[in-house]
């Protein structure tokens, strides 16, 4: 996993960036990341730690690559409808002792704003925005698209800061 996702993306960024920057011509690097690089979950320690390693790619090839016109960006969707995803629903569902339709319902959509997958096609779009944005202001950013998978994670950690429950009632 490490192999794929972490030395590949980083050999192809070398590869790349001998042109990008011939004559400071620059450009815009996205790496695939997940909503887990930027948290833990169970069953997933490879591919977690792989994904945060883009993470930490990312921004130093944004800090790295700007002198020469270099952007990079790390883009994070939630669960998209993939055979990655297809063949994990069985197996969590064996693992965890549920359906897999509670796998689909409760791990992977669980907390997503409509309960819906990420497409493909929004992950498209947000690399065809990245790749076409005018100015070097966004770069060394991740950005989640998760149908709010990940949004519900923050508010769930705020509100056991702050000690209130989702209604903003005091926990007992």
């Amino acid at each position: 996993m490490q192999a794929i996702y972490v030395d590949g993306d980083f050999l192809t960024t070398k590869a790349a960036l001998k042109y990008m920057y011939q004559g400071d011509r620059g450009g815009t690097v996205i790496y695939m990341g997940s909503v887990h690089s930027h948290e833990g979950s169970p069953l997933k320690s490879a591919y977690v730690a792989a994904k945060h390693a883009l993470l930490g790619l990312g921004r130093v090839l944004a800090k790295e690559g700007a002198e020469h016109n270099v952007r990079a960006h790390v883009i994070c969707p939630g669960f998209v409808r993939t055979p990655l995803v297809d063949k994990q629903i069985p197996e969590q569902a064996k693992v965890l002792g549920i359906s897999e339709n509670e796998v689909v319902k409760r791990v992977m959509l669980g907390r997503t704003g409509d309960g819906q997958f990420t497409t493909v096609d929004d992950v498209a779009q947000t690399a065809l925005f990245l790749v076409a944005f005018p100015s070097a202001v966004l770069t060394e950013q991740s950005f989640i698209v998760s149908n709010g998978w990940y949004m519900q994670r923050l508010v769930y950690a705020v509100e056991r800061r702050v000690g209130r429950t989702r209604v903003g009632a005091r926990r007992p």
